[in-house]
């Protein structure tokens, strides 16, 4: 669902005040993705990185609403609570993500 209130700067302004900023964040997930690539041992299969590459997928995708949707995405949908936690944090991606390693969502 798109944004029916426009914002207060128009599309060049928006541009000009965020891009370096969202350029170096992108470069970030570059580099995190060629340091998985070259390390050895571990997981080929990890839910987190299958969750990483369909967010870039809807990143890419030129629908509206990508920011809800990857957060979608990233969440757990149960509505139930747990009753203990698995461990201690948080993973940052839903374990039960069923999409493939080249993260097309399943």
């Amino acid at each position: 669902m798109e944004s029916e209130t426009p914002l207060p700067l128009d599309r060049n302004q928006v541009v000009d005040r965020y891009f370096l900023e969202h350029r170096a964040k992108v470069i970030d997930v570059a580099a995190f993705l060629d340091r998985v690539d070259r390390a050895s041992g571990g997981d080929d299969d990890d839910f987190r990185l299958r969750s990483l590459r369909a967010a870039i997928g809807i990143l890419l995708d030129g629908e509206s609403d990508r920011a809800q949707r990857v957060l979608d995405l990233l969440s757990d949908p149960s509505e139930v609570p747990i009753d203990r936690a698995p461990m201690k944090g948080a993973t940052g991606a839903w374990d039960g993500f069923e999409g493939d390693q080249e993260g097309n969502a399943g």
